[in-house]
C-alpha cells in the first residue's frame, strides 16, 4: 500500500456499524468529513458524536438497497460484528469504485492509521494491525526527543521566510534549517521561550 493523505472536505463517508467500532471510526473522520452511520442500533457512544445516523437492517438489506446507500461515498467502512457482512459491503465498493475500509474481515483497500498530531503537524503510523503498540511508541519518543515540536515547524516557518528574503540559494538555506533542527540549545530554548529560540537560531545561523 502507498501512504497517501487524502483531502476529504466536504466530501461522504459512509460507516455501516453502529457499535464501538463503527463509533471509533466516526470519531476518526467527523472533524472534516460529512459521516454517516448506517446500523440497525447505536452504542450509547453515538450520542456525544455529532454524525448522521441512518436505522436499517443491514443482514437483511438487498444489493439494491445497500448499493443506494453507498452512492456518493469516497469511502465505506465495514464495522459491522459481521465479517461476511463486511465483505459484501466491500465487494459491492469494488464494483462502484469506492475506496474500502474492513475493520473485520477481508481487507479492503483503505487502512486506517493512528494518527500524532500536532496544531501544525499530523503524523500516521501503521504496522498494518500486527502491533498496535508501536504509534504508541512513536507518540512517546516524539514527545521526548522534540517536545514542542510544533514550536519548531513555527521557527522553521519563520526562519525560511527570513532566508528567502536576503536570497539566500537554496541548498545553503536547506543546510541552515537541518542545522537549527539539529541543534540542541535552539530545541531547550523553544520549551522556555519560542521567540528566543527564534532570536538565537538568528543570530547564530542569519547574522553570522
Amino acid at each position: 500500500m502507498i501512504p497517501l493523505m487524502l483531502d476529504l472536505t466536504e466530501r461522504h463517508v459512509a460507516i455501516f456499524g453502529g457499535g464501538e467500532v463503527g463509533a471509533r471510526k466516526a470519531a476518526y473522520f467527523m472533524a472534516e468529513v460529512d459521516v454517516e452511520v448506517i446500523s440497525r442500533s447505536f452504542s450509547p457512544a453515538f450520542e456525544s458524536l455529532p454524525v448522521r445516523r441512518r436505522s436499517m437492517d443491514l443482514s437483511t438489506a438487498s444489493d439494491e438497497v445497500l448499493r443506494q446507500v453507498l452512492e456518493g461515498a469516497a469511502l465505506a467502512v465495514g464495522a459491522t460484528s459481521d465479517p461476511a457482512l463486511n465483505n459484501r459491503i466491500g465487494r459491492m465498493c469494488r464494483e462502484m469504485g469506492i475506496h474500502f475500509n474492513n475493520a473485520d474481515g477481508e481487507e479492503g483497500d483503505v487502512l486506517i492509521p493512528s494518527v500524532i498530531r500536532g496544531e501544525h503537524y499530523c503524523i500516521a503510523v501503521s504496522t498494518s494491525g500486527k502491533s498496535p503498540a508501536v504509534p504508541r511508541y512513536v507518540r512517546q519518543v516524539l514527545e521526548k526527543e522534540i517536545p514542542d515540536l510544533d514550536g519548531m515547524i513555527e521557527l522553521q516557518s519563520e526562519l525560511r521566510s527570513a532566508l528567502k528574503e536576503r536570497g539566500v540559494p537554496r541548498q545553503r538555506k536547506s543546510a541552515i534549517l537541518r542545522a537549527v533542527l539539529m541543534d540542541p540549545e535552539i530545541r531547550d530554548l523553544l520549551a522556555e521561550n519560542r521567540s528566543k529560540a527564534y532570536e538565537s537560531a538568528k543570530k547564530r545561523y542569519l547574522d553570522a
